[in-house]
């Protein structure tokens, strides 16, 4: 379970306490359905105050479970690998920078670029008092996603859910751009087809700048999937606090952020045989995985008996998403 750090759980709450929960209300039923539609957005989507803090009580806890998800993948695969600088391209209120900053404590400095003055605002306040100095002093920057300047340049680039924002003729400049100067990039959408097809398209291009694939693919080779048979994407749960729920109309205490990602660095990671892509199917006595291997590509229903006894244990403790080992 993703939980919030303590300290942004408590400002978020503060934040939220301004506004009228009807009002937020209305407006994360408008940011839904906008999420849902997956659109390249003619405009800031983000038009008022009330607006940006329903956006923050709405998707900044999914936001920090996901991107959390993705770093420590990431960190567990390149534990060489040790930034110092980080540069989150629009990066809303702030929840990539949280969640960094707790996966890699080398972090000395964040930089968060975003085109909305509201959301800059709300993300200095949850900033503030945060016990990580990475984050307590990250630098805010209003910016756009614009190719045609500077490319950011940081150990670590991260993209959340921007991608799926911006026109489809403009994103191969993006990726691009992202990976100028970076040691390595993480770029995150949602776990949708479209999401998914968006991060294999960025994939395939960052292979061909020369980085290698650090999560959540074991090779670097042609993503094995047939494009509109199916999706790679994961999952992170985090909880829902009550007004959380009140927020989302949801009466589950949990949520599950589906989300699709790449990680590609300037350095060769540390790579499992294989990474299963779906639930494992737990049966008595023996358990099933689907997994794309580094070898042989997609490898749906692989058995595992109980009389393979550790590698049984280890399949019974397998989660989706974790990588796994031929041996």
């Amino acid at each position: 379970m993703a939980v919030l750090p303590d300290d942004l759980s408590s400002a978020l709450d503060d934040e939220l306490a301004r506004h009228p929960v009807p009002r937020l209300t209305q407006s994360v039923e408008r940011l839904s359905t906008r999420y849902r539609q997956g659109d390249a957005a003619a405009s800031p989507i983000l038009s008022s105050e009330a607006d940006v803090a329903a956006y923050a009580g709405y998707r900044m806890p999914a936001t920090y479970a996901a991107v959390h998800a993705v770093l420590a993948e990431a960190a567990s695969r390149a534990p060489g690998f040790e930034p110092r600088t980080q540069v989150d391209v629009g990066g809303g209120t702030g929840a990539a920078v949280w969640a960094a900053a707790d996966v890699w404590p080398s972090l000395a400095r964040c930089t968060v670029v975003e085109q909305v003055a509201s959301a800059i605002g709300l993300g200095k306040r949850l900033a503030a008092e945060a016990s990580l100095p990475a984050v307590r002093d990250a630098e805010w920057r209003r910016g756009f996603v614009d190719p045609a300047a500077p490319p950011p340049e940081a150990d670590l680039v991260t993209l959340s859910y921007v991608l799926g924002e911006l026109p489809e003729v403009t994103r191969p400049d993006v990726v691009r751009w992202l990976a100028a100067k970076a040691e390595a990039v993480a770029l995150i959408e949602p776990g949708t087809p479209a999401g998914y097809e968006r991060i294999r398209a960025a994939r395939a291009q960052l292979i061909e700048l020369g980085l290698h694939v650090v999560a959540p693919c074991p090779h670097d080779g042609a993503c094995p999937i047939e494009p509109g048979k199916d999706w790679c994407h994961f999952a992170a749960r985090l909880p829902r606090s009550g007004l959380h729920r009140r927020l989302k109309a949801g009466t589950l205490g949990f949520e599950d952020e589906k989300f699709a990602y790449v990680v590609a660095g300037r350095f060769t990671p540390e790579r499992p045989d294989a990474r299963i892509i779906r639930h494992p199917k737990k049966h008595k006595g023996w358990v099933a995985l689907d997994l794309c291997t580094a070898s042989d590509g997609l490898k749906p229903g692989v058995a595992v008996s109980k009389k393979q006894g550790p590698r049984y244990k280890a399949a019974r403790d397998a989660e989706w998403g974790d990588g796994w080992s031929n041996s």
